[in-house]
């Protein structure tokens, strides 16, 4: 599956080797020992990749979108062939999943042509709805409730930062409680980080997520926080991360949410609280002048198209992975 190396080191010490034909729908889908293997082999893949350039031959995706998409689209098209298997995109813009035929009976067409289905849509019960009828592997490209493959990208991204060991570093969430926010919470707790995450009242994250993350926490020794302080959450931070305040779906609030949004804004003033050497992150689009300045976002400690490049990494060892392929090594 993946180098000799990899081999003999972290699927050797935990046994996670053994991914084939389940789904990513949640960061919660794979144990925290089952996410630093995959960010190993996302990291040989990003050294090494011509070691898995047949490593999907034979295998095929499909992409049904129901959102637009620059770096999810691309990634997930250019991992494929470079993995050596084939993608087929289906833009779902102009109608919903499962409004023209059931999503049951789409999944049991689909497993008979195809090894996995990538969805990018509204509703998290669309991406469950599918995996639960399908027999191949489903991967949650983004929902409204979770963005798995971008919170991979991100530890991947911490982790080339500040080291495998992410224990002692102090992650910053400022903005609104949404999909990132709950994959990212996830993703620190289950790699022992601390996260803290500051949101407008009323915005906060969902507390079954928060729940879900205090007990990875529990198990790592990790630490999940929430504040309605975006300083007292930015001060020693390592990393500070936003998105946007306005979802897509969510256009008609953006005047309001701007208003209320405004103090969690990003810009100079507020990430000098941060620790030396800390680092920006952004999970793209990103709207200048709302949840960043673009003092913040184009300065050295920005990394975000370091993480928009590590989607294509991380994605790739997800399918590799799931879609039981083989490094050809």
């Amino acid at each position: 599956m993946a180098t000799s190396t990899l081999a003999d080191t972290t699927a050797a010490r935990t046994g996670t080797e053994k991914f084939a034909g389940r789904d990513l729908i949640s960061i919660c889908d794979f144990s925290p020992a089952e996410i630093g293997y995959t960010l190993d082999i996302a990291a040989a893949m990003k050294k090494n990749p011509g070691n898995y350039s047949h490593a999907l031959a034979g295998k095929q995706i499909v992409l049904f979108f129901e959102k637009p998409s620059l770096r999810t689209r691309i990634t997930f098209e250019a991992g494929m062939s470079q993995l050596g298997g084939v993608s087929f995109f289906v833009d779902q813009t102009a109608s919903r999943l499962g409004a023209r035929e059931p999503l049951s009976d789409m999944a049991r067409n689909l497993e008979r042509w195809v090894s996995g289905v990538v969805l990018r849509t509204y509703a998290h019960e669309t991406v469950t709805g599918m995996a639960g009828h399908a027999a191949i592997p489903v991967i949650n490209a983004l929902s409204e409730l979770e963005h798995p493959c971008q919170a991979l990208a991100d530890l991947l991204t911490l982790r080339e930062n500040f080291g495998r060991d992410l224990s002692k570093i102090k992650v910053a969430y400022a903005g609104d409680g949404n999909n990132v926010a709950h994959s990212l919470m996830l993703v620190v707790a289950a790699a022992g980080g601390h996260i803290v995450v500051a949101t407008p009242k009323g915005y906060e994250p969902l507390a079954s997520i928060a729940a879900q993350a205090k007990a990875l926490a529990a198990q790592t020794g990790g630490k999940v926080e929430a504040t309605n302080d975006p300083e007292a959450a930015v001060t020693g931070a390592n990393a500070v991360y936003t998105d946007v305040w306005a979802s897509m779906g969510q256009e008609a609030e953006a005047a309001e949410r701007k208003r209320i949004f405004m103090p969690f804004q990003v810009n100079a003033k507020l990430f000098s609280k941060t620790a030396p050497g800390a680092v920006f992150m952004h999970c793209l689009p990103a709207h200048r002048g709302d949840e960043v300045t673009a003092d913040v976002i184009d300065s050295k400690a920005s990394v975000v198209f370091d993480q928009a490049e590590n989607r294509l990494h991380t994605q790739k060892a997800v399918m590799l992975l799931l879609l039981g392929g083989e490094s050809g090594c």
